[in-house]
């Protein structure tokens, strides 16, 4: 009887943008031959016509690509539709092997050998490439969302270096940069001479408008009775690039706004219940599930608080058993279950409102147990993990606690001699 390894030839595929190439291994890891082809699907047919003069008799091809969703995703989409059986090899084992094996060449065929040699030797352990083409759309939506939000970060900072010429003391006038109030302030009066011949009450008219009646008449005087008179050489240049600066502004916030309005719309694809949840937005179900892909892939939450580096590593050697935090797993995914951790167990606004009584004393127990502020949000972390995993697998929605107001602390009788 045959052992399942000698039933399959292997083949490792090390994907380009132009060409692959395409290494033939049998089941003693012995080298069959190698292929390129270019990266056209037009060319794909006669690259599997080609192979099977390196397949060993009795056996079926199994390919193992370093990449299955970018570059060599398009192929994978050929081999699977072709009844093959494709696993995808990372490219991290595919490093450790070509380590292991003492080569100091990286070449696309040593990377292409390895990843078959890595193919036979955890076949049984690589997953099977799943059809990523809704995920892969989402994915490409999220990271077009973080990279305008990257670059309204990079003008914003330029924004103030330029507003720093003409108005010291900018940072006085409005709470937040690119507000609407202060973008459309900024953006009519760049710079102190824009104002020299406009009166209260005409700044006041502005300012009521844009705000939509949330700015009165007091901004307006203290605007005004500040100014200082910084006009300089070449005024209107720089008042050009303030006023072009934010145009840019403007055009990513209303980029980001469409591209949210896009996933809103997509995720129905999903059947996401992810948004039920108070704290999780439209961009961070998308994220989350760009990050997460198939919740199928994880058959436990346990798989997934691992896979995201939640759960914690155990080095144990006889008596001793201790337990480290996991600087491995999606960094990006951990980034996403902490900050979704401090918002959903934290008080926000002026009146210290709770968004979700039970992860906020589930926090707060924590720390009484005397866990530190980082441990108790990884608790948080790994319960979160828990019910999202649930909620993605079994399609059920959140129920929220009712939120209430973090109740005040009684007066001691010295404070109240104090305070009468």
């Amino acid at each position: 009887m045959l052992h399942p390894k000698m039933k399959h030839t292997y083949v490792g595929i090390d994907s380009h943008k132009d060409t692959h190439t395409a290494v033939f291994i049998d089941c003693f890891f012995e080298k069959l031959g190698e292929i390129s082809f270019q990266n056209l699907p037009s060319l794909f047919h006669e690259f599997l016509e080609n192979a099977e003069k390196y397949k060993v008799d009795g056996t079926s091809f199994l390919f193992g690509l370093e990449d299955v969703s970018m570059y060599g995703r398009t192929l994978t989409t050929f081999l699977q539709s072709n009844r093959q059986q494709v696993k995808h090899v990372g490219a991290l084992l595919v490093a450790l092997e070509r380590k292991h094996s003492n080569t100091l060449q990286k070449t696309d065929s040593v990377d292409a050998e390895c990843a078959a040699r890595v193919l036979l030797s955890k076949f049984s352990e690589l997953p099977e490439p799943v059809g990523h083409d809704k995920y892969t759309v989402l994915r490409n939506l999220v990271v077009r969302r973080v990279f305008i939000i990257k670059n309204n970060v990079a003008l914003k900072n330029s924004l103030h270096n330029l507003l720093m010429y003409n108005y010291p003391n900018y940072r006085d006038f409005f709470g937040n940069i690119d507000c609407k109030t202060s973008l459309a302030f900024y953006s009519k009066f760049p710079s102190p001479g824009t104002l020299k011949n406009v009166t209260h009450d005409e700044l006041t008219t502005f300012l009521y408008a844009t705000s939509q009646g949330k700015i009165n008449e007091t901004k307006a005087h203290e605007i005004l009775d500040s100014l200082q008179n910084t006009t300089v050489e070449h005024q209107e240049i720089r008042d050009e690039m303030i006023q072009s600066t934010i145009r840019q502004i403007r055009f990513n916030l209303d980029e980001i706004k469409h591209i949210e309005k896009m996933m809103d719309s997509f995720l129905v694809e999903f059947d996401c219940t992810l948004t039920t949840m108070t704290g999780i937005s439209t961009a961070t179900a998308a994220h989350l599930l760009s990050c997460i892909g198939d919740v199928r892939r994880f058959s436990s939450a346990a798989k997934l608080a691992r896979y995201s580096g939640v759960a914690p590593i155990t080095y144990a050697s006889g008596k001793k058993d201790l337990q480290f935090a996991n600087q491995r797993g999606n960094r990006e995914l951990n980034s996403l279950f902490f900050d979704l951790a401090v918002r959903i167990s934290a008080c926000v606004g002026p009146k210290r409102t709770v968004l979700n009584p039970f992860f906020y004393e589930y926090y707060q127990k924590k720390l009484s147990e005397g866990k530190t502020k980082r441990q108790a949000l990884k608790c948080v972390q790994r319960r979160l993990i828990n019910i999202i995993w649930g909620m993605l697998t079994h399609k059920k929605v959140y129920l929220n606690p009712e939120m209430y107001q973090e109740p005040k602390k009684e007066k001691t009788e010295s404070e109240k001699q104090e305070t009468s």
